[in-house]
């Protein structure tokens, strides 16, 4: 079994002093399951001094609204409430990290930072950022991915096929149990303050056109209480999973994307529970497999969201059609209000306005429509990003980046049979949805005033 030390990476050397040891939570916003307080906690208890975790929340992130900072926040204050219960103090700092953490880490005599892995450009950014700003050992540790990223690949993968063999020779040795942490035995010298979610909304002025979502509950427990429903439907995934029409999803996406469950978790349940290996092998190939390919991608390709990205053949067969006639061309408000000619997409844009999430079959058909009714192969991964971001719970993501980059630009695809404005990018159609699922019910569950 490989150890903690296999998820660690070195943004600076070196031991603690006498000072606290403070982790700067970020993508993985959990107590359980999360190997980034541990190693925070086992160095901390190691050379005997107190334990901090500080949480940096910038006013603006990619599109966000408060749709998805209410539900970061509401999942944050139960990790404050949680490491209060272990003697660990929690500080929400409103503020861009190089700006508030260096002044938190001298105010504190912090001697040394850990933080978790995100591939992000705005979050390597913010990481180079602190690292330039203070001088203290600096580590960051993977634990978002079950085989860590920088460890399982060192470059950007073609497809899932090769990140596929790499990920199986490691994977036995990586999917165990997570130590949890454990009352601190070394006091910080003062408690964290009480994480008032609505107030930092307010403070923070956090875009409000897009409301909190009704019914979404956010946090550790609700994300166990979602796994735990999934597993005893688990048979249903594999036959059911691709039909929007039906509940065969796990509707875990926004808890692994806001780190509230861990990934390693969801794996270690659903090879112990009791259905179907086919559909264990199914929801596993997407859950390990497909995720950490997008992080592969994006760690290693900083230019991810854009055109430059795609796939040599991709750019070359997207430019050959570039002068093709569209049919129809929309804007990106028209597109936004679901103003198309085509109910089918309609109801997926309407579904991803009004409950934050757009199943995962549609996301592909959605994005391709998008290509297919935009003046450009830029203007439609433009317009997709935009959409997802600013309504998806789970937007602003490495899957997201890497999902519409499939279904626009070809990445980890293949050539298929060359067509008008699609080139040889992989084509979907209103009637190859219809022989798969219902769209009728489909689009009578989201037409406009449902």
């Amino acid at each position: 079994m490989y150890g903690l030390g296999n998820r660690i990476y070195p943004i600076r050397h070196g031991e603690p002093g006498h000072g606290p040891v403070a982790y700067w939570m970020s993508r993985d916003q959990r107590v359980s399951d999360n190997w980034a307080l541990v190693f925070a906690q086992d160095t901390a208890i190691r050379h005997a001094v107190p334990l901090v975790v500080v949480f940096s929340i910038a006013g603006t992130f990619l599109g966000a609204s408060r749709r998805q900072y209410g539900f970061m926040l509401r999942g944050l204050k139960q990790v404050a409430e949680r490491l209060k219960g272990l003697s660990i103090p929690f500080f929400a700092i409103p503020g861009e990290p190089a700006r508030v953490l260096p002044e938190f880490i001298e105010r504190n005599s912090i001697s040394l930072l850990v933080t978790d892995f995100d591939p992000l450009r705005i979050k390597a950014r913010w990481r180079e950022d602190v690292a330039r700003a203070v001088h203290i050992p600096f580590y960051e540790v993977d634990t978002h991915n079950i085989v860590p990223c920088r460890l399982v690949s060192d470059k950007r993968e073609y497809g899932a096929y090769t990140l596929r063999k790499k990920i199986g020779k490691l994977l036995p040795s990586f999917l165990g149990e997570i130590p949890a942490a454990q009352g601190h035995p070394y006091d910080f010298g003062r408690e964290g303050k009480p994480l008032d979610p609505d107030g930092l909304l307010d403070l923070l002025r956090v875009d409000a056109s897009l409301k909190e979502l009704p019914g979404r509950i956010a946090g550790e427990k609700e994300a166990a209480a979602v796994l735990s429903s999934f597993l005893d439907h688990l048979d249903r995934y594999g036959t059911e999973r691709n039909d929007p029409t039906r509940n065969g999803q796990s509707r875990l996406s926004p808890y692994l994307h806001f780190g509230q469950i861990s990934a390693q978790r969801v794996a270690l349940e659903v090879k112990r529970c009791h259905a179907k290996d086919t559909a264990k092998e199914s929801f596993l190939e997407e859950l390990i497999v497909r995720r950490e390919l997008s992080d592969n991608y994006c760690h290693y390709t900083p230019h991810y969201d854009s055109f430059a990205a795609f796939p040599e053949w991709a750019r070359k067969t997207l430019d050959d059609h570039r002068r093709d006639k569209r049919d129809y061309l929309y804007s990106r408000d028209e597109l936004e209000l679901a103003a198309t000619h085509d109910p089918l997409w309609n109801a997926a844009q309407l579904q991803m306005v009004s409950t934050g999430s757009m199943h995962g079959y549609m996301r592909m058909y959605w994005a391709k429509k998008i290509l297919e009714w935009t003046a450009s192969p830029e203007e439609a991964l433009s317009a997709a990003i935009y959409l997802n971001d600013r309504y998806q719970l789970d937007g602003r993501d490495p899957n997201g980046y890497a999902g519409i980059a499939w279904s626009i630009g070809g990445l980890h695809d293949r050539p298929w049979g060359e067509r008008n404005i699609f080139g040889k990018i992989r084509y979907m159609s209103y009637n190859g949805c219809a022989s798969k699922f219902n769209v009728k019910r489909y689009i009578e569950a989201f037409k406009p005033g449902v």
